[in-house]
């Protein structure tokens, strides 16, 4: 059985070697069409690689746990005139310690009047710790973050943003300058790089300027400004005691943020009886990460049809000009005893070696994507800087990833090409009558 297969196969190497020319052109089309496949889904991982770090980076993987006040006269009451409501610095502690929680930044903001000499500028003035500068992912552009350090020695330092150094600091260096927020002063030590303002996703995030910032040492924040805020109403003044505004968590994976969610909601139900908090989960942009996908997916799709069609056409071609061709050739070898499925399997081998081979010279001219890439890129550079510099640095930055998988698909793709359009080839030089066959010039 064996060694009937090899030799039908051999056989049918030996009759497309007559006619190398016509041969190596149907293979060539195999040959693209499986290129094509492994170099657009490398490129495709790529950009979609690039474009799901674009959605993590507007914090798909994070989850905001905000302090919420309640209707009035269910919050917490202190004394007459304080309410308390919101997470604690003992919900930050508690949630920390889940194990799905890579990051955890607890934080603590107010709006502020900052001044520096004769000028001033209204702030938003947070307390936070030095994760808050991955979580947020700003940059800087002089000077430092804030760091654990500063939170232990209750340092009054301060990091400012772009705008509001243009504000304070129009014409002078802001590191090593001290502003007044209230009655204290706070030493510049760093200058955060501008960035623009992220804009409102749904109902997920609320939009954000961070160029109007003044960071300092949480711990710092609680030494100098404390939990309790008073705001002054029509004849009267209004005080509320809030710990934290807000934690921010970072998960490992986008699949485990939904999950992580509900585990900070049930430890929260526990230690609060009124809703003053609210689990904000980026739920648009994990729904844009799932519609990224499921579109790359569809396009991977589209281009095996094609790769399918295209080279399909071209074997089917050639097998149907060399039945044609072959017709006195099938007549002698019915006339001699073989049987209709001989006829078939050897043509079919033929095809199956077609395409066979082109597919593994294919999956040989996949692994040139890095290169050409490369080429392309230095090619753009070089000769049209211009075109080159008009592109987002995201798509500069692609790099093929290549995915094993496409390498056994494309493969897969130039056999199932073989057989499924060299069948009907095969099948019309079977059904050939024999006598017919033989009297065919």
């Amino acid at each position: 059985m064996l060694n009937s297969f090899i030799r039908t196969f051999l056989n049918g190497f030996k009759s497309l070697m007559l006619h190398k020319l016509r041969a190596g052109l149907a293979m060539l089309g195999i040959l693209i069409g499986v290129t094509a496949v492994i170099w657009l889904v490398a490129l495709g991982e790529g950009v979609s690689y690039q474009a799901q770090q674009q959605i993590k980076d507007l914090g798909a993987t994070n989850i905001i746990i905000k302090s919420v006040k309640p209707a009035s006269g269910s919050a917490n009451s202190k004394a007459t005139r304080f309410s308390e409501y919101g997470v604690s610095r003992d919900d930050f502690e508690r949630i920390r310690t889940i194990p799905t929680i890579i990051r955890s930044v607890p934080m603590r903001d107010i709006h502020r009047e900052a001044r520096f000499s004769d000028r001033a500028c209204d702030v938003r003035f947070i307390g936070c710790t030095s994760d808050y500068y991955f979580i947020n992912h700003l940059t800087m552009e002089r000077g430092r973050f804030i760091t654990d350090r500063d939170g232990v020695d209750r340092d009054n330092v301060c990091v400012v943003g772009s705008e509001t150094a243009k504000h304070l600091f129009p014409y002078e260096d802001p590191i090593g300058r001290a502003i007044r927020i209230d009655n204290d002063f706070y030493v510049v030590v760093g200058l955060t790089a501008s960035r623009m303002p992220s804009a409102s996703i749904g109902s997920s995030l609320e939009g954000r300027d961070y160029n109007a910032d003044v960071y300092i040492p949480l711990p710092t924040f609680r030494a100098r400004i404390g939990d309790q805020v008073m705001t002054a109403k029509t004849g009267s003044f209004e005080g509320e005691i809030i710990q934290l505004n807000q934690i921010t968590v970072t998960v490992a994976d986008i699949e485990q943020v939904e999950q992580t969610a509900d585990l900070i909601k049930t430890q929260l139900e526990r230690f609060h009886k009124t809703p003053d908090y609210a689990v904000v989960v980026p739920k648009e942009l994990l729904r844009q990460a799932e519609m990224l996908q499921m579109m790359f997916n569809a396009l991977l799709v589209v281009i095996a049809g094609i790769s399918l069609v295209v080279g399909g056409i071209g074997i089917m071609n050639i097998m149907l000009a060399t039945v044609t061709e072959r017709t006195r050739e099938i007549g002698i070898r019915r006339a001699l005893g073989a049987k209709r499925r001989d006829i078939i399997s050897q043509f079919l081998a033929e095809t199956v070696v077609l395409t066979g081979t082109g597919g593994a010279l294919g999956m040989a001219c996949g692994w040139l994507c890095s290169p050409a890439t490369r080429g392309v890129r230095w090619i753009l550079e070089t000769w049209f800087s211009d075109v080159w510099k008009s592109l987002p640095q995201h798509l500069q930055a692609v790099q093929p990833m290549f995915a094993a998988w496409s390498f056994v698909v494309a493969f897969g793709i130039s056999v199932v090409v073989g057989v499924a359009f060299g069948l009907y080839p095969a099948r019309r030089a079977a059904m050939m009558d024999p006598i017919e066959a033989l009297r065919h010039e």
